[in-house]
């Protein structure tokens, strides 16, 4: 294979469309924009604006809250763990903590913390350390022979103190 023989697949690319570049294009003078008005011109931020009526966003009443303090933790299903026990980038054998699954890969970040949910199966007893689990997850946990340990989590107010 010679480097003049690599192509892309039929139908992989698509030439983009130039508008405005004459009427032999299909799209020349008006470029598909139609006949004056707002959004034929340039700079146009339609968007939410109901022509001077009061927008529905405005209209409709605020509802629920965001807990600006409120953990957020990273969420790993138990069939994920197991998965990752078969293919060797967990061993089953050593405790198992939240810092050895980022490493393996099973979430990019802990936030502020990891929890295990019972979804999918865990045949393999493992020990895990976490911040969180459910009820459902330890129980599948103990079935397979292993043990799951949740670690108590920081009030909010300690660790804005921390992250400061």
């Amino acid at each position: 294979m010679k480097l003049n023989e690599l192509h892309d697949n039929p139908g992989a690319t698509k030439k983009q469309k130039r508008v405005s570049r004459g009427p032999g294009s299909g799209s020349g003078k008006m470029g598909g924009r139609g006949i004056k008005g707002q959004k034929s011109r340039s700079g146009v931020a339609i968007g939410g604006y109901e022509g001077g009526q009061m927008p529905l966003y405005r209209r409709l009443p605020k509802r629920g809250f965001n807990k600006p303090n409120q953990d957020r933790f990273a969420v790993i299903n138990l069939g994920l763990i197991e998965k990752f026990i078969g293919l060797g980038k967990l061993d089953a054998q050593a405790e198992i903590t939240e810092d050895m699954l980022v490493d393996a890969g099973l979430t990019g970040h802990k936030r502020d913390g990891i929890r295990i949910l019972n979804k999918g199966s865990i045949t393999t007893a493992v020990k895990l350390n976490v911040t969180g689990a459910s009820a459902a997850a330890v129980e599948a946990v103990a079935a397979a022979g292993g043990t799951l340990t949740v670690a108590p989590t920081l009030p909010a107010f300690t660790k804005a103190v921390r992250k400061a």
